[in-house]
């Protein structure tokens, strides 16, 4: 297990060298794209016109984070400064809103720019512009077209101006000197172009031109909108930043000044436009109330007049008051009318000697004096009769004196009495009075309720006009801002744009990755099998090595051959050994040959390969089996008889047709003859299978070009006699999805014991180490221009 994950971890390791070696092999065209990527990002950064950033920091009030201290914080209990809730948020938006950029244009005139052009750039002129230019009296269409004046100093007090716009129809003077304050007449408008201090003695000097562009205002507008930015520094505070990019720094610094001066200014008029029409709703409110007010009242006043009225409720509680003091003496009378009664009627009935009430008789007559009178003459006459008897002529005149006196005390009873009587009809009389008037009462409380229910409503109303009319009044005079200046406007010296360091980072980056980019779709798009890493993965045939690209096709290898090629060659011949190292000995090792398609380079492999063996000291013998395209002479001196004559006839012997290579001591050559009209049943003769085993014992190696697998029978008909099956793939020639035949042909095993050979390799483009190592071998040097040119 562990030795298979160390296996795979190399094999990862191995790829990701190999993909790093493939396009390191293309390094000059990596540096040339970085070279030229740097050079572009120099020229771009010498020639752009650089950026700034200006910024201001602002306090701007929000009621949700604390807003900022306001001056009219002493009036908060009177409800002043309230009104409408400011929202950071809102006024974030409002800050950007075109409408207040566009003001802020207008007011500062920058949809008129000052240009000078330069050799290859253009500079604006702001505060250093030599010259003021004013549009007035603006016509239909003046911040709706474009407009391009040139303007060129003559003399001190005269300047030149030509029109430049498309149609040359926006001056309609014909002359083209003007002075300096003169009003010229336009299309759109007056202009009036005024001198500003000494610096226009340079240009009168130098005779620079001056483009005095005027752009459409909807432009101008959106790209100062696009450019300004409005950011919250924090989520717990109302502290706003507002930042502008621009390629004139005192451009924009003055931009932010005026924005915010603008933002303050349309805030306190629009809560000033509050106030003076709610000033003036108050007014028109309190003229109607104090007239309704004024009704009312007078209705009060009629109402009590008629009615004899000062306060209702306190004449109702006097009235009921004396009511009840009438009702109580009514009942006072009853009492001692009743007590007058009994005690008349008592004296009717009493004796001489009784004694009459007394204490019970009240008023202011004589009637209780009479009762003490007569009780003292009956306590003396019944103190008489103790002694005496009724005929004592004291006894007597006391009786006289009693029946006289009862007489009178009958006579102050019946006069009280009347008396009482007559009280008693005038109290029931006026408490009837009182009575009626109560009854009144709640009718005329309820009309009076009414009318002073109008009369409160019209006071209160009234008051609160008149309190509102002076916090008006107030908050009119002392209109507060909504934003607060922190930081004025200050831009950086050292611009924002272009960044240098990121140009050239990305210069780099661009210079690695457009060639990176390039290689890789040439690689993607080629379906060409190119090197060992394309076969990996999509076949399971045994890999036993790669043949570079040799120099010359025609030469075969040499004993003290030392190229890459040669040094290829004899790796594949052991690779070789150990795929036939099971085979007899006493026979010779059968190496077939084969190829998918023609041109693969099989023949020169096969060739090579047996030139390879023969140098080891083995007896070798090249067979030319591919019969109906026989190559063998293109790289041998070879005669035209071969195996098809073999074949073919009855007579010749294989011997007498096998031929020694000159240059070679064990290096033998069987060619493929003519070329026969019926190579497949000639392959099928038995003369092949007794051919093969009589050669099999009289050479150690035996090498067959046989005919490619994919476009004829003749391999597949005599794949038994072969011990190793050499499959040649060369490199750039054969698709990849050709793959499949040497794969099918493996799997099902109708080529024994089948290996795979790529030929013709770049060895510049190797991966690893390559092949050969130069000991004695002469280097060809090769041009710069040649190398920087070769893919």
């Amino acid at each position: 297990m562990e030795n298979n994950t160390s296996n795979e971890s190399m094999e990862q390791d191995f790829q990701i060298r190999a993909v790093l070696y493939q396009y390191a092999s293309h390094w000059k065209w990596f540096v040339l794209g970085i070279f030229i990527s740097l050079l572009t990002a120099y020229v771009y950064l010498r020639y752009s016109t650089p950026q700034y950033q200006a910024s201001t920091t602002i306090l701007v009030k929000d009621e949700k984070k604390g807003g900022m201290l306001s001056e009219l914080s002493a009036f908060s209990d009177m409800g002043i400064g309230g009104g409408i809730k400011n929202n950071l948020d809102n006024e974030i938006e409002i800050l950007k809103s075109r409408s207040l950029i566009e003001s802020t244009i207008k007011k500062m005139n920058l949809n008129i720019a000052l240009i000078v052009e330069g050799k290859i750039i253009s500079t604006e002129l702001f505060k250093s512009a030599p010259i003021l230019v004013s549009f007035t009296d603006h016509k239909p269409g003046f911040f709706e077209n474009k407009m391009a004046f040139e303007f060129k100093g003559v003399t001190p007090t005269t300047f030149k101006l030509v029109d430049s716009s498309e149609g040359r129809n926006i001056v309609l003077e014909k002359k083209e000197v003007f002075k300096y304050g003169e009003t010229i007449r336009t299309k759109y408008g007056t202009l009036v172009i005024n001198k500003l201090g000494d610096a226009m003695g340079a240009f009168h000097v130098n005779g620079t031109p001056i483009a005095i562009l005027i752009t459409p205002l909807k432009n101008v507008v959106q790209s100062f909108k696009n450019r300004l930015k409005v950011n919250p520094l924090s989520k717990t505070s109302s502290v706003v930043e507002v930042s502008i990019v621009d390629p004139v720094l005192e451009k924009a610094e003055d931009f932010l000044d005026n924005l915010v001066l603008n933002y303050n200014q349309d805030a306190v008029a629009d809560k000033n436009f509050i106030s003076e029409n709610t000033s003036l709703f108050i007014n028109n409110r309190l003229a109607l109330i104090t007239d309704e007010l004024d009704g009312v009242e007078q209705n009060v006043q009629n109402f009590k007049t008629t009615n004899r009225l000062t306060d209702i409720e306190t004449e109702a509680k006097l009235f009921i008051e004396g009511s009840s003091e009438y009702d109580k003496k009514v009942v006072e009378t009853d009492i001692q009318l009743n007590v007058i009664s009994s005690m008349l009627d008592f004296m009717r009935k009493s004796k001489k000697s009784d004694l009459l009430p007394t204490n019970i008789i009240t008023g202011e007559g004589d009637a209780s004096e009479l009762v003490n009178s007569y009780n003292q003459l009956v306590l003396d006459r019944n103190r008489i009769l103790k002694s005496a008897t009724e005929a004592n002529p004291s006894v007597i005149k006391i009786d006289e004196q009693l029946s006289a006196l009862k007489s009178n005390v009958a006579t102050s009873l019946m006069r009280m009495q009347s008396s009482l009587n007559i009280q008693k009809r005038d109290l029931n009389s006026q408490e009837g009075l009182l009575n009626s008037k109560i009854g009144k009462i709640p009718v005329q409380e309820r009309q009076f309720r009414v009318i002073a229910r109008q009369q409160k409503v019209k006071e209160e109303l009234y008051l609160y006009l008149l309190q509102k009319r002076e916090e008006t009044a107030i908050s009119l005079s002392a209109t507060e801002p909504n934003a607060r200046v922190i930081d004025a406007s200050e831009g950086s010296k050292i611009p924002v744009a272009p960044k240098r360091s990121i140009i050239y980072l990305g210069a780099l980056l661009l210079g690695i990755l457009v060639p990176l980019v390039i290689i890789y779709l040439i690689d993607l798009l080629d379906t060409k099998i190119k090197s060992r890493l394309d076969l990996e993965g999509k076949t399971l045939v045994p890999f036993i090595g790669d043949v570079p690209t040799s120099d010359s096709h025609s030469e075969i290898m040499q004993s003290e051959s030392r190229t890459s090629s040669a040094e290829a060659l004899r790796i594949i011949r052991t690779n070789l050994e150990f795929m036939i190292s099971n085979v007899t000995e006493n026979l010779a090792k059968t190496i077939f040959l084969t190829s998918t398609f023609p041109s693969e380079g099989k023949t020169f492999v096969s060739v090579n390969l047996a030139a390879t063996f023969a140098l080891s000291g083995k007896k070798v013998l090249l067979i030319g089996m591919d019969i109906r395209n026989p190559k063998l002479d293109e790289y041998l001196t070879v005669p035209d008889k071969g195996v098809t004559n073999y074949l073919s006839s009855k007579d010749l012997k294989i011997e007498d047709l096998i031929v020694k290579h000159p240059d070679y001591e064990n290096f033998y050559i069987l060619p493929a003859g003519i070329i026969p009209p019926n190579p497949a049943e000639l392959l099928m003769n038995n003369k092949v299978d007794v051919m093969f085993e009589n050669l099999k014992k009289q050479y150690d190696y035996i090498i067959v070009d046989t005919a490619p697998v994919s476009l004829v029978t003749d391999t597949l008909l005599i794949a038994k006699h072969a011990d190793c099956f050499v499959y040649v793939v060369r490199a750039n020639v054969l698709e990849k999805h050709m793959l499949h035949i040497p794969n099918t042909l493996y799997r099902e095993n109708k080529l024994p014991n089948m290996c795979m050979l790529l030929n013709d390799t770049d060895s510049t483009k190797g991966y690893g180490y390559g092949y050969g190592y130069g000991y004695g071998v002469k280097v060809e040097k090769i041009p710069w221009y040649k190398k920087l040119l070769k893919i």
